[in-house]
């Protein structure tokens, strides 16, 4: 085999410019695989770097990715477990190419256009009008299950805005799934867990911040809204560790993010031990372009859970690259009448 990568930039939709704190471009790399006597039928994968946020952000990146393509042939991916966004790029493009090289990971289907994803709707935290906006978008598209980001402005106001959400759609018409981002302080968690309760949330994701596994373990043992582990998972790639985070803190939910969680065959195995301690789960995608997200919607529809994942619509961007996958009200699927467009990689 042979394998070559490439970066790219993706920009993203700005309304109103440009302003400070504003992220407007991800860095991406893709990786294509291809045998030697058919160099035109190949695999594609995203190696979905988050800056900041990956585990495998760190010197050394494109050289790693150098060296993967150099060794392809004899290439084991259990090597690239602390590598976990090319993992999931090189995962993916091996399936693709396993698959005929035609953008299919996992045959079923959702590649086949004949099931559908439903998804979380998410709104951002802003003023009590703009919420109301964003709300009434999502219910016009046929949300049911939204997801708001918290911990960005006065919690208080937050809390105003909830129960204004509530007062004016009940539990049975939203479902109020929250998003801390480790926003809060150990001393002051469970308070503000008790004052979100009031408003029938869902879950809450990683209400403090990472690495605090005794302090996570009291909050999911005492919490009256069900606790969802999210950056805790990032760079825990060791099965035993994976085993002994579990069982420490025993969180009611795990979220996947497969570039940033040992990429499929990293994130299969959080799922495995999950289901073991009768630990629930879902999929969330992490600003991919259409190629990754491709990748974890055919490998999340294969897995046939029932409630909503996380996974974004591919319209944050101005450039992303155009491909099958379409929005139609609250879920995303796989329209095998269109194509994609691979023109704008440009290979080394």
């Amino acid at each position: 085999m042979k394998a070559a990568y490439t970066r790219y930039i993706l920009d993203f939709k700005v309304p109103g410019g440009t302003s400070r704190g504003i992220l407007t471009q991800k860095e991406t790399w893709f990786v294509r695989i291809w045998h030697d006597e058919t160099p035109w039928i190949f695999g594609i994968g995203e190696c979905a770097l988050f800056r900041g946020l990956s585990a495998d952000d760190r010197p050394g990146y494109e050289e790693k990715l150098k060296e993967i393509c150099e060794q392809i042939d004899t290439l084991d991916t259990v090597s690239l477990r602390d590598w976990s966004s090319i993992r999931f790029g090189v995962e993916t493009a091996l399936l693709d190419l396993k698959n005929g090289g035609r953008r299919k990971i996992c045959p079923g289907a959702f590649y086949e256009g004949k099931q559908s994803i439903e998804i979380n709707g998410l709104i951002w935290m802003g003023d009590k009008e703009a919420m109301y906006s964003r709300i009434e978008e999502k219910l016009t598209a046929g949300f049911r299950c939204v997801k708001l980001k918290i911990g960005a402005i006065d919690f208080n106001s937050e809390l105003e805005l909830l129960k204004s959400i509530r007062s004016r759609y009940g539990k049975d018409e939203i479902e109020l799934r929250v998003d801390a981002n480790g926003a809060f302080l150990p001393s002051e968690a469970m308070f503000k867990l008790d004052r979100l309760s009031r408003y029938d949330i869902h879950s809450i994701e990683q209400p403090i911040r990472q690495g605090q596994w005794r302090e996570m373990e009291a909050l999911c043992r005492n919490t009256p809204i069900p606790i969802a582990l999210d950056e805790e998972l990032i760079g825990i790639n060791d099965p035993k560790l994976k085993e002994q985070m579990l069982d420490v803190i025993n969180p009611q939910y795990i979220i996947l993010k497969p570039a940033l969680a040992g990429g499929l065959s990293g994130s299969a195995e959080w799922i495995d031990k999950a289901e073991k301690r009768n630990i629930g789960w879902w999929i969330t995608s992490a600003l991919e372009s259409n190629v990754g997200l491709n990748a974890i919607a055919q490998w999340t529809a294969m897995l046939q859970s029932s409630i909503p994942q996380g996974l974004g619509t591919g319209q944050l961007y101005k450039n992303n690259i155009i491909s099958p996958l379409v929005q139609k009200g609250s879920t995303i699927q796989y329209d095998p009448s269109l194509s994609w467009d691979l023109s704008s990689l440009i290979w080394e």
